[in-house]
């Protein structure tokens, strides 16, 4: 396994990537490890369809994609990526500011 540091991954990250299309890289920080990159297509063989998932659902969480581009990235159908994130208990739908104020017009609607 190649290592580097962030130093050395900040000045070239090219050659980050053209070592990880070999082989996994490991990130040093403060010379203790903290990161790994691996090339999706080479690196990780079976992984590969559970690490799409996997990210493609953390990036919807934090919001970073929306529903149908990580679930495209997961290498999902919709439904099935639905499905991911209900097993890992992560909202489809999150509440804002204005949601209470919707709550009591459709309140006031049902009365």
């Amino acid at each position: 396994m190649y290592a580097t540091n962030v130093r050395n991954l900040k000045r070239n990250p090219s050659e980050a990537l053209r070592h990880a299309e070999q082989e996994p890289i490991l990130i040093l920080k403060g010379n203790q490890p903290n990161a790994v990159i691996l090339n999706l297509k080479r690196s990780l063989g079976d992984m590969d369809g559970q690490l799409k998932p996997a990210l493609a659902a953390s990036l919807f969480q934090d919001r970073v994609l929306s529903l149908g581009a990580a679930a495209q990235i997961s290498g999902l159908s919709l439904s099935e990526f639905i499905d991911h994130l209900t097993q890992l208990d992560i909202d489809l739908v999150v509440a804002d500011r204005q949601t209470p104020k919707e709550l009591e017009t459709l309140d006031s609607w049902l009365s």
